[in-house]
Parts: structure tokens; sequence; C-alpha cells
């Protein structure tokens, strides 16, 4: 993930937090930040399958999707390969 694509502001968390703004939840300071994680995870998983793939597989762009937690729901973008064997 290159940087320009990052939405995780740290001193814009550190002042919302300063302000009392939630820190989970959907509109909550960290949620962001563990969207970020989350797709970052999930794009190294999918590095680590096709280098391991012997196939022609490769990715297939990105789908949404909505992830509910116990603090909150996020949109995450997740990759996709084209075999969809894993």
């Amino acid at each position: 993930m290159n940087t320009s694509s990052r939405d995780f502001n740290f001193e814009k968390a550190v002042a919302d937090l300063r302000s009392g703004k939630p820190v989970f939840g959907n509109e909550g300071t960290l949620t962001p930040l563990l969207k970020e994680l989350t797709e970052a995870a999930l794009e190294g998983e999918l590095d680590s399958h096709l280098s391991q793939e012997v196939s022609a597989n490769r990715r297939n762009g990105k789908s949404r999707k909505t992830v509910k937690s116990l603090n909150g729901s996020f949109e995450l973008k997740t990759p996709r390969d084209r075999c969809r064997n894993f």
C-alpha cells in the first residue's frame, strides 16, 4: 500500500481524541486505522498466495465488503484473484 492512499491521519486522530470524539464506532477516531491495517493484511495474504501459485493466477481487482464489529462497521476494499480457490 502506498502512502498516498492512506486515510489515517495521526495528528487529526490525536486532536479528535482530545476533543472527546469516540475511539471506535462508525465515526470513531481509530476506525480508519483499523481499516488500513485490515486491508494491508489482506493484500499481504494475497501476495503470499500468488507467490506460491504455479498456475497463471493473478490479481483481479478489488471488491467492497462491509465489516461489522462490536465497535461499529466499516467498508473494506478486499483484493481478488482470478481463481478464487483459497
